[in-house]
């Protein structure tokens, strides 16, 4: 009994406080995103999926679950996509919406859309993608073809005025990032069809030149990922 009150009684030591001061001091990084200078039109939660023509057979394969957004520059009031991965922050969609694009339902589903962009950037080089994508539900799905659609249209109004002015992309209206001039327009065919090509061609040119500036390299999306935690 003896031994055992001995132990009821006896107190653990208490540790002590040890501070250590840091050997290096590293001061707080800005990580820039590149979207500081763009207003958010929309942000949902959706799934990306890409279609490969080079798998065998060809199939539709997972680009990445996330927040999608459609961004508006303030100053040159050019609206694209952009779209990260879950966690890593990875982009899997980086493109302009340009007047030529039209979302059509996947499959007869009310969810998803389907559509096909000549230049995405999300791998850093410029590719043509038939994209879709995926939604929780009807409502979200809607309110991306609502916002998507009217952004075509606010695109197709920009790049005619431009054109209508007979000027190049004006460097005082674009940001630091975007001070690519636009190419001089194509030369208007008398066939109709070849006509259309062609402008859609060279508003494709115009947004690919713009995009690529607006690129962000994987040693920033690793910063974003870290600055996230």
């Amino acid at each position: 009994m003896a031994k055992t009150d001995e132990k009821e009684h006896e107190v653990e030591p208490e540790s002590p406080d040890i501070h250590f001061e840091p050997l290096v001091k590293l001061s707080l990084v800005d990580n820039k995103t590149l979207e500081e200078e763009e207003d958010i039109l929309l942000q949902l939660r959706a799934r990306l999926y890409r279609y490969d023509r080079n798998a065998e057979p060809v199939e539709w394969k997972e680009r990445g679950t996330g927040e999608c957004k459609i961004l508006k520059h303030k100053n040159t009031s050019y609206i694209r996509i952009l779209m990260r991965r879950d966690k890593t922050l990875k982009i899997c969609a980086n493109h302009y919406i340009y007047p030529a694009m039209v979302l059509k339902p996947n499959c007869g589903s009310d969810r998803a859309w389907v559509w096909t962009t000549q230049a995405d950037y999300a791998d850093e080089e410029v590719k043509e993608e038939v994209l879709a994508i995926k939604f929780a539900n009807a409502e979200n799905a809607q309110k991306f073809k609502s916002v998507f659609e009217e952004s075509a249209k606010e695109m197709k109004k920009l790049l005619e005025a431009k054109q209508s002015n007979g000027k190049d992309f004006d460097k005082s209206d674009v940001s630091k990032e975007e001070t690519t001039e636009n190419k001089e327009a194509s030369s208007i065919s008398s066939e109709k069809d070849k006509q259309t090509d062609e402008k859609e061609n060279k508003e494709t040119e115009v947004l690919t030149e713009k995009l690529e500036d607006l690129k962000v390299s994987g040693e920033d999306s690793k910063n974003v990922s870290e600055a996230a935690k």
